[in-house]
């Protein structure tokens, strides 16, 4: 069977690769989904769906949210720019400085521009993402810069459009078929693929292979090898089918690993949580507003600096530390002043709750006595600076603290008090291969490998340590698009 592109994989780099590579003249375009048709779409569907690119001038959002000032008055007026610059400093920040030079530059400055291409080509149809990133500060709501705009119907929307214009555009689609090894020439190009589906194994041609089947956070057997201890028990917050077999395939033929392997995106979720992804339930055991209250440990004490940045520099940094804590187990604690700020996720489980801080702590499963003497230092010393603004770093903090609190540092003295129980979700890992501009994999010998692309989380370099919400979907249309487009032309 002999196709012009294959692209191994199911999710949204997989199908920007795609559609771009039937867009630039491949005729005849073959996807390979491993998972059932109901269970398609890799973790690009239980994604919250958010897009972080540049922007000049807040007018460049229009042609995505038309409504939006309609819907919330003064958005036009209160959207600051978000330049080249702005990204930048964002993504420097998180990953300590890391980031690919090159690998990242590709991504910011095509990031407006591949926004436009997923509305045209893509038919990808958006909105403002108001339950996760808009604050309502008074009778106005807050936006942060760069990253506010979802697909509609966040990431059911965005798999089930991509699956809807990839077989518009003619492009076969299999379902249940895993790649298990690239084929290649003498002259080491890749020919094709061996994949393994209901019929047994078989070998499919193509003049190019696109690989964009993710990372290896499903495998609890390279978790260990690569992030450590106690990684391979954590909980898989999206596809139960990403156990590294692109990488795995690509290494197998000299391959270069990049990045940062022992890194990932994990996120706190409800302790609650299923092992795997539930369909039905996508992102929603989520829970990113701790900074707006205080986290315990078993041992009854705070570790981390809940106010260090707003939420969306933090949480997926912040869930590799909660696994780490003792049992993987941390209550997040919060009082009667700050509930309507939190996100609606929260709403899906019922929280432990009481009128005193004493009884709060006695329902949970920590250590009370010094939980008690947490909290109570913890009111001691907070409420300094300010005034309290939930929509920026406001500066209200702690004082003669340890960890202390930098910002939105208000005292617990509202009842009813609230906790929900989380622990850390891994949602995508950051080791990955070295590849060009053009999305080509190198080899070991720093040469490219003809005829193979990559795109997606299997791209490494980008993320280190940390990772800005809206920049994995954002580099898996950047680098998907990318990937078909030469792949179609090599």
């Amino acid at each position: 069977m002999d196709y012009d592109v294959i692209v191994v994989g199911g999710g949204n780099a997989a199908f920007a690769a795609a559609v771009s590579a039937k867009e630039n003249g491949a005729k005849r375009v073959l996807v390979l989904e491993k998972a059932p048709r109901e269970k398609r779409g890799g973790n690009t569907h239980f994604s919250g769906a958010v897009f972080r690119f540049i922007y000049d001038d807040v007018s460049q959002l229009d042609r995505f949210v038309p409504n939006a000032e309609r819907d919330y008055p003064g958005f036009h007026k209160g959207v600051q720019p978000y330049p080249v610059a702005g990204f930048r400093e964002d993504l420097m920040r998180v990953t300590q400085g890391r980031t690919d030079p090159e690998l990242s530059t590709v991504l910011i400055e095509n990031s407006y521009d591949t926004m436009c291409w997923l509305q045209d080509v893509g038919k990808h149809q958006f909105e403002l993402a108001i339950s996760v990133m808009g604050v309502r500060v008074g009778g106005e709501v807050k936006w942060p810069r760069g990253a506010m705009i979802r697909t509609v119907h966040e990431g059911v929307g965005l798999s089930k459009t991509w699956f809807e214009t990839a077989e518009k555009m003619g492009i076969e689609i299999r379902y249940e078929t895993g790649a298990v090894r690239l084929t290649q020439a003498e002259s080491g190009r890749v020919t094709g693929i061996v994949a393994r589906g209901p019929d047994g194994f078989a070998t499919f041609n193509a003049k190019a292979v696109v690989l964009a089947s993710g990372g290896f956070e499903t495998n609890p057997e390279w978790r260990l090898r690569y992030l450590g201890a106690p990684w391979d028990h954590a909980k898989v917050r999206g596809s139960n089918f990403n156990y590294g077999d692109g990488l795995k395939m690509s290494l197998d033929i000299g391959a270069m690993p990049w990045g940062h392997w022992s890194g990932c995106h994990a996120t706190p979720i409800v302790a609650t949580a299923a092992d795997y992804g539930v369909q039905n339930l996508t992102d929603k055991t989520n829970r990113l507003s701790y900074h707006y209250g205080v986290m315990l440990n078993v041992e009854g004490k705070r570790w981390v600096d809940e106010g260090a940045d707003l939420n969306s520099f933090t949480y997926a940094k912040y869930g590799g530390m909660i696994l780490k804590q003792p049992r993987s187990l941390v209550y997040q604690i919060f009082d009667s002043k700050v509930v309507d700020l939190l996100e609606p996720r929260y709403s899906t489980t019922e929280p432990f709750k009481s009128d005193t801080l004493e009884g709060l702590v006695k329902q949970l499963d920590l250590d009370h006595e010094q939980a008690m003497k947490t909290l109570e230092a913890y009111n001691r010393a907070a409420n300094h600076g300010g005034p309290f603004n939930p929509a920026v770093l406001d500066g209200v903090h702690t004082e003669g603290l340890e960890p202390k609190k930098t910002n939105w540092a208000l005292k617990l003295d509202k009842p009813p008090f609230l906790s929900w129980p989380v622990t850390g979700g891994i949602t995508f890992t950051f080791g990955g291969l070295k590849v060009t501009q053009d999305a080509q994999v190198v080899a070991t010998d720093w040469k490219p490998i003809p005829g193979l692309y990559t795109c997606g989380e299997m791209v490494g370099g980008l993320f280190h340590y940390n990772y800005p919400l809206g920049t994995g979907l954002m580099s898996g249309a950047v680098f998907g698009r990318i990937a078909g487009r030469a792949a179609a032309r090599s």
